[in-house]
């Protein structure tokens, strides 16, 4: 993938600049809050290459990149405020629509900077949990000490990581953020503890623990950027620098020791017991509900909504309930993948489901299996529900649990050994797997190739000539790239006029700011490169004037460019114009191409599907 032109690409679809709010990114995907959703051009931004597809949801115009996902969102960063190292996430431009949307907002921008150390540093607590239940570890000795700090660290303190992605959401002072955080886990504030009798000031309260802690962190934060505010505006510009982080932090502490900890507590207590509750009276309901469901709030971006009740979960009990079935989730959606992989006739699917198995089973990353190939085909989405909703009870039944907070995937598996019933935990899992699998290649789907077989047999893409001139054999363009085949097949067409149409409905993937040479996709797939004249890049765009601009949809016969033949010739280039079909993989030929003189509209040649799929039915 071309990051950069991803990158310019995207931010163009979604309107430029002007038109976004704010950006941040989770895992797979980058996530605008656009000032008017109506300006982003979807069917452009889907076709740039690196993209899998757009979902609007949450408040958010979220475009799915996969795991490439970091790279693309650095490079928005260099030609934008937003993105990269940017603070792109202030909550002066959270979404303005109800406030579930706006809650998922946060969540999402709160939680996605962690989101790798946090699943890092739990995969190696899985690890190093796997070890010492197998025997291959004695927990007594240096080595496990060292380990389990380096894996324990970042989740014990997580309430420190969280203020400042807080501080930045909210546009408070990250560092006056930290020092509350400190404070929270402060050594003898920890010791404390369940003491009784403590006081502030004659105050009675009960300490709490904030370790691994999420809801008290977030609302004092989100209170502190207030109280900043407040107290910037009315003191002196002499002593506020120092005033006010003083008297913020002297405020904010106590108020979370007497009033914020104590009832997050409670709602955490809350929460932590209804899951309890419902994974021990009814676990297959909640099994079923969380391994059936998952991939379809990972869709709609509503998953983020969850993370939060893992690390609450976490921090009550120790253990994490809700994430075994999500396992059997997951899985489910890479084995339907894997089943469309088997069973299709088609090589170019095959090459994406191949890639999409291994990203699901392997790191847990489902979304180009889901965007690209489950969803699209209907059937093995479905599949994959079923099979992860029957996993997910039979895991959930067995009592399975995570002592980590980990992604679910293949390599994360260490998290759950030795915590529930083994046996169930590979039933559920061998389930969630063979049912997805099983189901996607006994009853199978509509198999794309049987639209490729239809096009091939008589319903190959025609192609109108763009220029009115004369029709001249490829092989005779003074090029030898062009005249050699090397850029694909097709014809070329010495000009008479300066008009550049369009050859069918397309749109325009690739459109050179010298108007020399414009690339065209059509709805089937099939791209043409059309090059007015050799060596006329050299010309810097003198002579030509472009009409048309990338991700603009146009239809055949609209005018693409315009140029002066009399002075492109006096300046000494030919320009016979090449027109080829470039993705070979998919048109490899043309047929009953034209020849002699042709005008703009008149059929021009054929471009002929893939053969192998022909014979592979």
């Amino acid at each position: 993938m071309d990051y950069s032109k991803t990158a310019t690409e995207v931010l163009k679809g979604v309107g430029g600049e002007g038109n976004v709010q704010s950006l941040v990114h989770c895992a797979t995907r980058l996530r605008f809050v656009l000032k008017d959703e109506s300006k982003a051009d979807s069917a452009a931004i889907k076709a740039t290459p690196g993209v899998v597809t757009t979902a609007q949801a949450g408040g958010q115009y979220q475009v799915v990149i996969g795991n490439d996902v970091p790279e693309v969102f650095e490079e928005i960063g260099k030609i934008s405020k937003f993105g990269g190292g940017n603070d792109s996430s202030a909550a002066t431009d959270a979404p303005k629509g109800n406030l579930f949307n706006r809650f998922i907002s946060m969540i999402s921008a709160i939680f996605t900077p962690l989101l790798w150390a946090l699943a890092g540093t739990g995969l190696l607590k899985a690890f190093v949990a796997a070890a010492v239940t197998f025997g291959w570890l004695d927990p007594s000795t240096s080595t496990y000490l060292v380990l389990n700090a380096l894996s324990d660290a970042f989740i014990n303190f997580l309430p420190l990581a969280l203020s400042i992605t807080a501080a930045r959401y909210f546009k408070a002072s990250e560092f006056t953020s930290l020092a509350i955080a400190g404070a929270l886990l402060y050594p003898t504030i920890t010791a404390s503890v369940g003491t009784e009798g403590l006081t502030f000031f004659g105050i009675p309260f009960t300490m709490v623990t904030y370790v691994s802690s999420v809801i008290p962190i977030i609302i004092i934060v989100w209170l502190q950027s207030y109280a900043e505010k407040f107290l910037y505006r009315v003191l002196p510009s002499a002593i506020r620098r120092f005033v006010t982080p003083m008297i913020v932090v002297l405020i904010a502490v106590p108020l979370v020791f007497l009033a914020v900890g104590p009832l997050s507590a409670v709602l955490s207590g809350w929460i932590g017991s209804g899951i309890g509750w419902v994974f021990a009276t009814v676990p297959w309901a909640g099994g079923a509900l969380m391994g059936g469901l998952w991939q379809v709030f990972v869709i709609f971006g509503l998953h983020w909504g969850l993370v939060p009740l893992f690390t609450l979960e976490f921090q009550n009990s120790g253990q994490i309930l809700l994430i075994g079935p999500v396992f059997a989730a997951v899985l489910a959606q890479a084995a339907a993948v894997a089943g469309v992989w088997v069973r299709t006739r088609s090589k170019s699917l095959k090459s994406l489901a191949a890639p999409a198995t291994l990203s699901g089973f392997l790191a847990g990353v489902t979304e180009p299996a889901i965007y690209g190939i489950n969803l699209p085909l209907k059937r093995p989405f479905a599949f994959g529900i079923i099979g992860g909703a029957v996993g997910g009870a039979i895991i959930a039944i067995g009592g399975v649990y995570s002592t980590a907070f980990v992604v679910p995937s293949g390599l994360a598996l260490p998290a759950l050994f030795g915590n529930g019933n083994m046996v169930l935990l590979a039933l559920g899992l061998a389930a969630a797997i063979l049912i997805s699998f099983v189901l996607t290649v006994v009853v199978g789907f509509k198999d794309p190739v049987e639209n490729e077989l239809i096009r091939a047999e008589g319903n190959d893409l025609e192609v109108r000539s763009p220029l009115d001139g004369t029709v001249v054999p490829l092989g005779d363009v003074p090029d030898a790239v062009f005249a050699e085949g090397g850029l694909g097949q097709g014809v070329a067409i010495m000009p008479r006029s300066g008009a550049l149409y369009a050859p069918f409905d397309a749109l325009v993937v690739a459109a050179f700011p010298t108007g020399h040479a414009i690339g065209l996709q059509h709805a089937d797939g099939a791209e043409l490169l059309i090059h007015i004249g050799i060596d006329t890049v050299k010309l810097g765009g003198k002579h030509f004037t472009l009409k048309v601009e990338g991700g603009q949809h146009v239809k055949a016969g609209d005018l693409l460019v315009e140029f002066d033949v009399a002075a492109i010739t006096d300046a000494g280039y030919n320009l016979i114009t090449p027109i080829v079909i470039t993705n070979t993989e998919l048109y490899p030929t043309v047929s009953t191409p034209a020849s002699g003189p042709v005008a703009h509209g008149e059929p021009l040649f054929f471009a002929v599907a893939e053969e192998a799929a022909i014979a592979a039915s």
